[in-house]
């Protein structure tokens, strides 16, 4: 009985350890949808304008590590992790990614429902679909345990619209 409680204690610590980065309710929830929407919104497939490929590498890299897209452009990213480890993608700011590393130190075996991850099997692919709503930066790493401190991260840059239809302009 009291192996049970003490795995019952684990898995519950574990649980709440988790849950102020990515919790579905209450006030976390409110504050993930906030950073969430600074990075944009889950993208719809009808919507896709491209696709760009990505590679997960146990060299530590993403490869490209650094993407370029149009205010508004909903990009597919297909990932392919081309190693042996387990790796994952995660959309993010700066701050949201190094705080949730620290979490998957704690919780290495998380899994990442939300529509901003992914993780993968060495050998296997998948993709995101993601609208890239705001101008500015939005970061990228993979947070298993070491990884994202190894250097496994990248960045997308997205242009703001003005600026786009102005470089059109331009090149015609």
């Amino acid at each position: 009985m009291k192996i049970q409680n003490t795995l019952l204690a684990l898995a519950s610590a574990t649980l709440l350890a988790a849950s102020p980065a990515f919790a579905t309710g209450g006030a976390e929830a409110h504050h993930h949808e906030k950073s969430t929407a600074s990075i944009g919104e889950p993208g719809q497939a009808s919507q896709a304008m491209r696709t760009v490929q990505v590679e997960m590498r146990d060299s530590m890299q993403f490869v490209p590590s650094t993407l370029s897209v149009r205010q508004g452009e909903t990009l597919r990213i297909v990932v392919k992790n081309t190693g042996q480890l387990r790796h994952e993608i995660v959309l993010g700011s700066e701050k949201d990614l190094k705080a949730h590393a620290e979490i998957m130190k704690k919780s290495p075996a998380m899994a990442h429902p939300e529509p901003q991850m992914l993780t993968l099997a060495g050998g296997q692919s998948g993709a995101l679909l993601w609208k890239f709503s705001q101008a500015g930066v939005v970061d990228f790493a993979c947070l298993q345990p070491g990884h994202f401190e190894a250097g496994m991260k990248g960045r997308v840059q997205v242009i703001a619209a003005k600026a786009a239809q102005a470089g059109d302009a331009h090149a015609h």
